[in-house]
């Protein structure tokens, strides 16, 4: 096995507080964020209103996007095949379809020249993610977290542990949140696929490490649980910081290089998997060691 740093013995449980305390001050400022600004709920959370058109010569996306940008507009542009033809939709109430299809017709006349094109449709697209969906979204989050905490239960017949993944696996979800609504990146069906993917990534790095703490429970059955925790994070940090930085190092190139499409995406996977490997070292085992000692 590949070891990106040697034996390490570093005391994770005595700065159990300091972790506590920096995850809280994160997780506030994204709740007082959210509170002050809200979410930035996209199209398919809000509808709004689309415009498809066709040009005569074959026109970038980014010259596209940039023509919008010049207007004040922040649409979700889909190109369709030959580089022609285009549907730019841009979240808002049904009352201004056609105010925001002018803006829109306005600011490509202004900023693409020679290039003239038609009109195929102006309509208003309602919110994909309706009430009943959002509520179902909700029961289906609930009930996977309880699947979780029964699962990890099971596994390590204690369900302090799988409580303290659940807390890891909110933690991570809560801070990509928080810093959404502080950088006011939109949120859309995308973005959900992304919180979805960073909880999975966060669960499954928890459970190594309490599989390794669940081993030495059972080779060193006198060791105090302190000491335990600690010599388990401490055998599985490398394990950690490879997979982390591996997965890290894909998103962050992602991030800078991949364009506006999957920008928002990429910014939310690098602060999940950024967040995810942090909770995974300092707080579900502080979680668990914490919660112990206070059922003593």
């Amino acid at each position: 096995m590949i070891k990106f740093i040697h034996k390490t013995s570093i005391d994770f449980i005595s700065k159990r507080f300091i972790f506590f305390a920096i995850s809280g001050f994160l997780i506030l400022s994204g709740f007082i964020s959210m509170g002050v600004k809200g979410l930035n709920f996209g199209l398919d959370f809000t509808g709004g209103t689309l415009l498809q058109v066709k040009f005569e010569k074959p026109v970038k996306i980014q010259d596209i996007r940039s023509a919008m940008k010049k207007t004040g507009l922040k649409p979700g542009i889909q190109e369709f095949t030959g580089h022609t033809a285009f549907a730019i939709k841009v979240k808002g109430s049904q009352e201004n379809v056609n105010d925001v299809a002018e803006k829109i017709i306005s600011g490509l006349k202004e900023n693409i020249k020679n290039n003239s094109f038609i009109e195929e449709q102006r309509d208003y697209v309602g919110p994909v993610v309706g009430r009943a969906l959002t509520k179902k979204a909700i029961f289906a989050m609930i009930f996977a977290l309880f699947g979780i905490i029964t699962y990890i239960a099971f596994r390590f017949s204690n369900p302090v542990w799988g409580a303290a993944g659940v807390v890891a696996l909110a933690h991570d979800i809560f801070i990509t949140l928080g810093a959404l609504s502080i950088t006011n990146r939109e949120i859309d069906l995308v973005i959900i696929a992304a919180l979805l993917a960073i909880g999975g990534y966060s669960i499954n790095d928890t459970i190594v490490i309490f599989d390794r703490m669940r081993e030495n429970i059972k080779k060193f059955p006198r060791m105090r649980l302190g000491e335990l925790i600690n010599q388990s994070v401490n055998e599985t940090l490398s394990r950690t910081i490879i997979t982390s930085l591996t997965t890290i190092t894909v998103v962050f190139i992602l991030f800078i290089f991949g364009g506006n499409v999957i920008n928002n995406f990429a910014f939310a996977m690098l602060i999940g998997c950024l967040s995810g490997t942090y909770s995974t070292i300092a707080i579900a085992s502080s979680v668990v060691y914490q919660w112990s000692k206070r059922g003593r």
